[in-house]
């Protein structure tokens, strides 16, 4: 794809019409809004839900042709999919014995559509197209995961001899363990993550799932100040809720310190032959370098000792060309998004999406997407079309986001107009690893595995975290959603020093306080309320879409 220099229009707010009394009716205009769908003003999507839930009373209307795409192909094929991946990757009959046993698995999968419903709200054309791509790549991603994890289960086949002889070729890790490390060996070998599907992919779909092991942990002693993070990941084990699928397990210190007492939990009730490969914090220094370096080869001997699997350098090589092609293609949505008001991916669906691929590794579905993908944005370029028209600030999100409402940028932009551009989490791994030597290859695969998310960019010093100037340079920002997670120690450190950068270089930045997978800290109502606190008293600008200011979805999933 070609460079884009296209200049960035300049946004107006758009004005608000005041609704037809029935006497004035417009029959002309009905049948446009009928067929098109209302204008952004009119649209009045706070309307649609039902009291508390946060489900709609009725579907959005987007005009016929894009309430039946979102019918068509995302609803029934994003339905149909998942029917197929479970019968592709496992099976019916192991799946329900899975939703049986593990309590993430049902409250998960039963919700994941009104997921899709809340990511995509308001969309239309391009973005709707473009957006529902990333969910698909998403969805499948985790069922290819959660049923490797159950056909493998010792726990729900305790008798099976092939059962047996896969779990013996499973390896488990941390979710902050890129899965890269394990490309060597991954013709013979499957590797899934203990808590990217019980407890990061969770607290997405159904913000209520992760609560009880929060509580579960706490239950045994567990102060109540360490990252809600670790306290949920821990309390998965308390409650005996992971599979038993794996032979060993590589863990880290996911990202974050404050996780020690609970990895010594988990280390516990795991009970498993374990590698630890912690990400270091002063990962800019030489010596750490090498020291990482060698941490990985020692989890490749660990790997070949556990399962009997050899080191395969080809395999390696051709996995690490193949996630290459995954970050070149990255670094062109990138460059439109910067350079363009031409990007159809909103906030929400780039996140998710980007921090799901860089950390878990290749996977077929990635590139099957970027495909898809790749077509949408050649259109959207060379046609000049513009998704988000009522744009009025463009934003960057910095530091370690809430994982209980992850959507918020689709409602800031339906309300306020706040395009949220790119995540920090989303530029962690920005870099392709070389493989022209065995040298060069395990040097660029410890700096990979040391710019873990939450790690590079949170607490990885003063150098990384304030890299956040240059990134809104980058993208052509003008505003900052400073996620401020109230129990992470390195971030509240540091809260005062981004202030006073604030201040000196005249920034306008909202802080979202929040507990990472915890809303009962912080409620996502109240995250709106300071966001609208912000845009009222700060800003001076009038909602886009009032309807959307206040409402409750306390119980919503």
């Amino acid at each position: 794809m070609a460079k884009f220099n296209f200049k960035m229009p300049e946004f107006k707010k758009p004005e608000l019409k005041k609704p037809l009394l029935p006497k004035d009716k417009d029959y002309k205009k009905l049948a446009h809004d009928f067929w098109y769908g209302k204008p952004h003003g009119e649209r009045r999507l706070g309307d649609l839900y039902c009291d508390k839930t946060g489900l709609y009373k009725h579907r959005e209307w987007r005009g016929v042709k894009d309430t039946f795409y979102y019918f068509h192909m995302v609803w029934l094929y994003g339905y149909a999919n998942m029917v197929m991946d479970i019968n592709k990757y496992g099976g019916l009959p192991t799946f329900l014995k899975g939703v049986w046993r593990y309590r993430w698995l049902g409250q998960t999968y039963l919700t994941v559509m009104h997921w899709y419903d809340r990511g995509f709200e308001g969309l239309r054309g391009e973005a709707l197209r473009a957006c529902p791509w990333h969910y698909r790549g998403m969805t499948n991603a985790t069922i290819y995961q959660f049923m490797q994890m159950l056909r493998n289960d010792l726990k729900t086949n305790p008798d099976s001899s092939k059962v047996k002889a896969r779990h013996d070729k499973t390896m488990a890790h941390d979710e902050t363990v890129w899965g890269g490390i394990f490309y060597p060996f991954s013709k013979e070998l499957e590797n899934v993550p203990l808590q990217m599907i019980p407890y990061f992919v969770t607290c997405h779909v159904n913000n209520h799932t992760v609560l009880n092991y929060i509580d579960a942990i706490q239950s045994i002693g567990l102060p109540g100040d360490p990252c809600p993070m670790c306290q949920a990941e821990a309390g998965i084990f308390v409650q005996d809720d992971v599979p038993d699928y794996y032979k060993a397990v590589i863990t880290s210190n996911e990202a974050c310190d404050g996780s020690v007492a609970t990895s010594v939990i988990q280390d516990w009730l795991i009970d498993k032959p374990l590698f630890a490969m912690p990400q270091p914090m002063l990962f800019d220094d030489p010596l750490v370098q090498k020291h990482c370096q060698k941490e990985i080869e020692d989890a490749w001997k660990f790997i070949e000792e556990q399962t009997g699997v050899p080191f395969d350098w080809d395999q390696l090589v051709k996995k690490l060309e193949s996630q290459n092609e995954l970050q070149r293609f990255e670094w062109e949505k990138w460059d439109v998004a910067g350079k363009t008001s031409y990007y159809p991916i909103n906030g929400v669906s780039q996140a998710l999406y980007r921090i799901y691929q860089s950390q878990y590794g290749d996977l077929p579905i990635w590139h099957f997407v970027d495909k898809k993908v790749s077509k949408i944005l050649n259109r959207c370029v060379e046609n000049k079309i513009n998704s988000y028209p009522l744009t009025r600030h463009r934003v960057i999100a910095w530091s370690c986001a809430p994982l209980y409402y992850s959507n918020w940028c689709t409602w800031a932009y339906n309300c306020w107009g706040l395009n949220c551009i790119i995540n920090m989490d989303s530029l962690m791994f920005d870099m392709t690893i070389r493989t022209d030597s065995y040298e060069h290859t395990l040097e660029d695969m410890a700096t990979y595995h040391e710019w873990a998310p939450m790690r590079r960019m949170a607490v990885g010093g003063m150098h990384h975290i304030f890299e956040l100037w240059e990134n809104m340079e980058r993208f052509n920002c003008d505003m900052v959603m400073m996620y401020d997670q109230l129990q992470c120690k390195g971030m509240q450190g540091v809260h005062g020093l981004f202030e006073d950068e604030f201040r000196k270089r005249n920034i306008h930045a909202i802080w979202m306080p929040h507990a990472l997978p915890d809303k009962r800290t912080v409620s996502r109502a109240e995250i709106r309320r300071i966001i609208n606190d912000y845009m009222t008293t700060v800003m001076h600008e009038e909602p886009l879409d009032p309807s959307l200011l206040d409402f409750d979805d306390s119980m919503g999933w």
